[in-house]
């Protein structure tokens, strides 16, 4: 799974180079210009991919940290 989400990312960064719509003059919604919905929509998969990247590819052996103690529990239980 790991592989995939490598493969999507590269995608998601080759898609980031949207020289098709630079000299694209369409507006949607008779208002916005193409350039900036692509990259607001760019942006909302950007974000669901990094949400995906967490999920699948964040290391589990970060999520079980022990607690550490104060500094002044180790000196004889004297606290600073």
């Amino acid at each position: 799974m790991k592989w995939l989400a490598t493969i999507w990312v590269i995608i998601l960064i080759a898609l980031h180079q949207d020289f098709w719509n630079w000299t694209n003059k369409t507006l949607v919604f008779g208002f916005l210009p193409i350039g900036l919905v692509y990259h607001a929509l760019y942006a909302v998969a950007a974000s669901l991919t990094m949400w995906m990247l967490v999920k699948v590819a964040w290391p589990k052996e970060l999520d079980h940290i022990e607690p550490v103690a104060p500094a002044g529990d180790a000196e004889k239980g004297q606290t600073p």
